[in-house]
């Protein structure tokens, strides 16, 4: 092995063990977006709150990009992707938040997670991206854990059990064509037009709905603390989602994917503070089970590094 190749070993190791941390941060974050959006959604609704998460995304982001001078740089292709992006993250938010209505914040996110395993899959059918039954394994059993902590049930809800569902194959969608945009634009340029794209598709629906009485769609005036709830939505939702970004330019989706399970962790410890919901023993033994899970991917990932690194090099003859 020369000099040379050493750096260059060390460098990837980095990059990786950079997006892994920044994922960490980003999911930890994230369940505040739900945590606001379950507030706020008892007075406005749920295509309003998502309007306006993505019109502060906008506001917060517009100074970045141009400082950075990356407004503008912009192709008919890339607007494409950015629509699609906006779109995706509609479809994703607008259906979970509609849950939040009626379901727990740790429940909601149970069934979301089924999101992780649809990336891993997709992200090796599309993105050629090499998955090992280890990691598969981990994925199914930090599932199994989601099962526990969270225990959904259609009987007590209905159909909009089903809406968790269709937001994490959103997502899954959304990062992965995230993951193709990511390593040639600017992480805030994409933010911020992915905000764009998602503001309009909102406005549409809102001005369709208007008058309706639909608590989805009819548009109201927030009160009182609904502001500050929407305010929460908008700032959390930017935080996390240009954290993620970063992640998913220093690593493979499939090393990150699996990490969101963490993000069950942090949001069964806001649902405690927030609403008083305090897990059973059932909750904590499943807990348990996706920090176990969340771990040994990322010892497995860096043995795997580790063992690349100091693998031997036949001479040449």
């Amino acid at each position: 092995m020369t000099d040379l190749t050493l750096p260059r070993i060390a460098t990837a190791h980095n990059r990786v063990s950079y997006g892994l941390t920044l994922m960490v941060i980003a999911v930890l974050i994230s369940p505040l977006i739900d945590i606001f959006a379950k507030l706020a959604i008892a007075t406005v609704p749920s295509a309003e709150i998502t309007a306006v998460r993505f019109l502060l995304q906008v506001v917060f982001i517009l100074p970045v990009v141009l400082v950075r001078r990356t407004l503008l740089d912009l192709t008919w292709k890339k607007s494409a992707l950015h629509a699609l992006r906006g779109g995706l993250l509609v479809l994703t938010m607008l259906s979970f938040i509609t849950t939040l209505k009626v379901m727990e914040v740790a429940d909601a996110i149970a069934i979301f997670f089924v999101e992780p395993i649809i990336l891993t899959i997709l992200g090796s059918i599309f993105l050629k991206e090499t998955i090992g039954w280890r990691r598969y394994t981990a994925c199914a059993v930090g599932f199994f854990g989601a099962l526990l902590v969270i225990q959904p049930s259609m009987k007590e809800v209905g159909l909009i059990a089903l809406l968790p569902i269709v937001s994490a194959f959103g997502l899954a969608v959304f990062l992965l064509v995230t993951r193709m945009v990511a390593q040639n634009e600017d992480p805030w340029s994409m933010q911020f037009h992915a905000g764009i794209w998602g503001g309009l598709f909102c406005l549409a629906l809102l001005s369709l709905g208007e008058g309706s009485g639909s608590s989805v769609f009819d548009p109201v005036w927030p009160e009182g603390n609904a502001w500050l709830y929407l305010l929460g939505v908008g700032v959390a939702a930017t935080i996390s989602g240009v954290l993620g970004v970063y992640a998913y330019r220093a690593a493979l989706a499939s090393v990150l994917a699996p990490l969101q399970y963490l993000e069950i962790v942090s949001a069964t410890i806001f649902g405690w503070l927030v609403f008083g919901d305090l897990p059973d023993a059932l909750k904590w033994l499943g807990i348990a089970i996706i920090i176990g899970s969340g771990l040994y991917i990322i010892w497995r990932e860096r043995r795997v590094e580790k063992t690349a690194s100091i693998a031997p090099v036949s001479p040449a003859i």
